[in-house]
């Protein structure tokens, strides 16, 4: 392992805002020297990029294959909320994201998942509670306190996630936030308890509103949720609040690109270079007091090599000065993994998804490409047999999601917005608890999709009655333990025949995975049946 050297260029210093010609020392992994003086080559060297807030398991991959993909597009860091694998396998779960992404050279900085589960209306494998959260935070591997996702109980001071807050602040550590469309007396609440980002806004407005009492804005460009048009005109006028993330990435994506994507398209835009690089680097690494080099003198060596600065792409990607990826090409060698999971569900059958008729309109969940929310409709059924089925004609679709932990019977529910023609869609990756979710437009198609995921223990499926394409993710239901690459093209595979089924929406597995997230507005569904954001609680799927 090469990790000393001495390398020339365009310097990019970010914390003195100024570009200059030199040369840096490294030394066992450490920047010993920056030189100031003339030299020929052309090339900038800058520090790598920081993904401000990601749910590692969203990409389908074990940290490993992670850093794998991510490292070719100058990422050499990320502020992680292993929030997903929390809920399915607990503290456990945790550890082995945390022992994952040791095997590699990349800077993983994990958080403490606070709202495991998000609610008390869904079932999860294990609950992480305030003594958790006291441990947790305690841990020198812990650097924060992930997204506070239950913002009723901030708001109304529930004791055991105040104890989390407090256990955060004990220990000087970071409080992520998590409030859409909290706003007024309630997000100033939310706010005075110490939560200190945002990565849930998704206009102007509501960002401004947070900004203005003291909150960080993380500008998210997911696979699902995108709201990067939205809030970049803030790169403007508060630079320094603001930070890169992609919150949910899927493996396809990340292959084509990260952070620096965002950054190229800010830079295209005509926002300061160097506001731009801030928010993709040294915000995060100044918020969340990570270990991650600034290209000064004592720092790692963890720096990017790119030749142009108005369109930078990684020809060179270093971490501790070790050179991990270049020209497109990862250098982070495959590690072995152990598969942990758990799933206890049987195979259903044609009876667990009947819905039978009332003689009332139904409530319906609209979903919308690129956002997490959703609004709430009211609908006639479409009644076959004394059961309400899907309505293809007017793009009404049955949903169901299904206990994984437990044999218990499905929730179904329907929703509006998947526009498939045919087939069915499916997966174990349902936020936050991650039982199984499915869409279809027979119940015989969602029937066959669902028990293809349990014959495989997890992973996403397309199916029709000619066709099927199934992603196996055996680790926690969540992530594959395989070549990140071959993942990806087989995921792309089953989003392309997503796509072949009718779907009309962009990223249509991971729009499905959030319409079990039941702290986003307005209706969702979780194992235990139709919920009610608005109102935090269950409700009828009929009309009431």
């Amino acid at each position: 392992m090469n990790n000393s050297f001495t390398i020339g260029g365009q310097i990019v210093d970010l914390v003195n805002s100024r570009i200059f010609s030199g040369v840096i020392v490294v030394k066992d992994g450490k920047i010993s020297k920056v030189e100031e003086k003339p030299v020929g080559n052309t090339r900038y060297i800058m520090p790598g990029f920081v993904d401000a807030h990601v749910h590692i398991e969203s990409s389908m991959l074990v940290p490993s294959e992670f850093a794998r993909l991510a490292s070719v597009h100058g990422t050499v860091a990320t502020v992680s909320d292993p929030h997903e694998i929390a809920n399915v396998l607990g503290k456990k779960g945790i550890r082995y994201m945390i022992d994952n992404g040791r095997k590699v050279q990349f800077k993983f900085f994990f958080g403490a998942p606070s709202c495991v589960p998000s609610t008390d209306f869904e079932t999860s494998g294990f609950t992480i509670n305030a003594d958790d959260i006291e441990e947790l935070m305690a841990s020198p591997d812990i650097y924060y306190l992930s997204e506070v996702m239950n913002y009723p109980g901030v708001i109304h001071d529930d004791p055991e996630l105040m104890r989390k807050i407090a256990a955060a602040q004990k220990n000087h550590k970071p409080i992520d936030g998590h409030a859409p469309a909290v706003t007024g007396v309630d997000l100033q609440k939310y706010v005075g308890a110490g939560i200190s980002t945002d990565h849930e806004c998704f206009h102007l407005e509501g960002a401004l509103e947070k900004i203005s009492l003291g909150m960080k804005i993380l500008i998210r460009e997911g696979s699902a949720a995108k709201n990067f048009e939205a809030l970049i005109p803030l790169m403007a006028s508060h630079p320094d609040k603001l930070m890169f993330c992609s919150d949910d990435k899927h493996p396809n994506e990340l292959v084509e690109g990260h952070i620096d994507v965002l950054v190229r398209r800010a830079i295209a835009l005509g926002y300061n270079v160097f506001d731009v690089l801030k928010a993709a680097s040294l915000n995060a690494i100044r918020h969340y007091h990570l270990p991650v080099g600034l290209l000064q003198q004592g720092d790692d060596a963890d720096f990017i090599v790119v030749d142009d600065l108005h369109n930078p792409v990684a020809k060179q990607t270093y971490i501790k000065g070790v050179l991990v990826a270049e020209n497109g090409v990862s250098n982070i060698k495959c590690v072995e993994n152990v598969t942990p999971n758990i799933f206890e569900r049987p195979f259903l059958y044609k009876q667990d998804l009947f819905v039978p008729d009332e003689g009332k309109r139904i409530k319906v969940i609209e979903c919308f490409d690129g956002q997490l929310i959703t609004k709430s409709l009211l609908s006639e059924p479409k009644v076959v047999d004394g059961g309400i089925v899907s309505d293809v004609d007017r793009d009404i679709l049955k949903m169901v999601v299904v206990n994984r932990y437990q044999p218990y019977t499905p929730a179904v529910a329907f929703i509006k917005g998947f526009g498939l023609k045919r087939g069915a869609l499916a997966s174990s990756v349902a936020h936050d608890s991650h039982n199984l979710v499915a869409v279809g437009v027979t119940d015989s198609d969602i029937l066959h999709a669902v028990n293809l995921l349990i014959e495989h223990t997890g992973g996403v499926t397309a199916y029709c009655s000619t066709e099927m394409v199934a992603v196996p993710l055996p680790v926690a239901g969540l992530m594959s333990n395989e070549d990140g690459y071959e993942v990806a093209q087989a995921y792309k595979n089953a989003d392309a025949l997503a796509k072949r089924l009718g779907s009309t929406l962009y990223a249509p597995f991971m729009t499905l995975a959030f319409m079990a997230l039941l702290v986003i507005p307005e209706l969702k569904l979780s194992d235990r049946g139709l919920f009610d954001v608005k109102k935090f609680a269950l409700t009828s799927i009929y009309e009431e």
